[in-house]
């Protein structure tokens, strides 16, 4: 039997689909960070790569794909990773606090919030984004490589912290400042554990189960629970605007999400251990082992395209009005 087909190399890529890579750079706006456009084009072809596992896409598909990115992000992404420095600095500029604040809610969850330590969870990530130049040549490598555009930039960065923060616990290893490490040797850069190609066959399977545990388990939240979700994750507002809507103090707001966190979490991990009822009526699907649990937890710190905002939309429109 003839082997599958591989997907195009660079060069064919770029070939094939250069009219349709034109246009993504214009919408892309790589011309307000002087991005050369073969390096927008060789992060589309990273991407698509990463997207196809090796596979061949029809032209269709790949363009299909390509179209869907977040393709502003991306080009921000490619230019901060080439060191262009308005790029950086208008990262700096937009990110750094919200990155602070996911950092912030991070540790906040483990139960040990503390700014100073916030603070240097998101600094600590500067280094390896802006990037490490290699041992063996003269190329920086930065983290900034590994996002391919299928999730908001902001997303991808709260998924990096949030590994970052898992590696740090499980490795015993406390976060230091940049400061306190510019004397030591740079870094090396590791691909975060995001967007990343697993080898598992039963990844899907794991992502599929906990999709519909988790849009059930929002299902079963409160709808002032549900509310104050879509406020936080999906509207992106503060704690204290989420108070000022719900007039409750901006603590009050921060226990009630708390709790809802440790409610779904509870909720998911038990439906992924039972088995599940077969949507056709067949015969119902054992439930995961501890293990595996934990493994699909960790894939969906990935780029797990889980809509949230589908998911809370229907329910939190019949919400309870704000207590006057």
């Amino acid at each position: 039997m003839a082997q599958e087909p591989k997907s195009s190399s660079r060069e064919s890529f770029l070939a094939q689909h250069a009219s349709f890579i034109e246009a993504l750079c214009v919408e892309a706006q790589c011309a307000r960070w002087e991005l050369p456009h073969e390096k927008f084009a060789e992060a589309l072809h990273r991407s698509m790569e990463s997207r196809f596992h090796g596979a061949a896409g029809s032209v269709a598909e790949i363009q299909t794909y390509l179209k869907s990115l977040r393709v502003q992000d991306l080009a921000l992404a490619c230019a901060c990773s080439e060191g262009i420095e308005t790029a950086w600095e208008f990262f700096i500029g937009s990110y750094r606090q919200e990155l602070r604040n996911a950092s912030r809610a991070i540790l906040r969850a483990s139960g040990s919030a503390d700014d100073a330590r916030a603070e240097e969870l998101a600094d600590s990530l500067y280094a390896e984004l802006y990037g490490v130049r290699s041992n063996t040549d003269a190329r920086r490598k930065s983290l900034f490589e590994y996002f391919h555009g299928r999730s908001k930039l902001s997303t991808w960065l709260r998924a990096v912290l949030a590994q970052r923060h898992v590696d740090l616990l499980r490795s015993g290893v406390k976060t230091i400042s940049l400061d306190t490490g510019r004397e030591r040797d740079a870094p090396s850069v590791q691909e975060p554990h995001v967007e990343f190609t697993s080898t598992d066959p039963d990844r899907e399977k794991y992502l599929a189960r906990f999709d519909r545990a988790l849009s059930m388990a929002l299902a079963e939240l409160l709808p002032r629970e549900r509310l104050i979700l879509a406020c936080y994750y999906v509207d992106q507002l503060t704690l204290a605007e989420i108070g000022r809507i719900l007039r409750e103090h901006e603590s009050t707001v921060s226990r009630q999400m708390e709790r809802s966190r440790r409610a779904l979490r509870e909720n998911v991990t038990q439906r992924l251990l039972h088995s599940e009822m077969a949507c056709d009526g067949g015969l119902a699907e054992p439930g995961l082992s501890a293990a595996q649990v934990d493994l699909a937890f960790e894939y969906v710190l990935e780029d797990w395209p889980f809509d949230l905002s589908r998911a809370l939309s229907k329910e939190v429109s019949g919400a309870d009005p704000p207590e006057r």
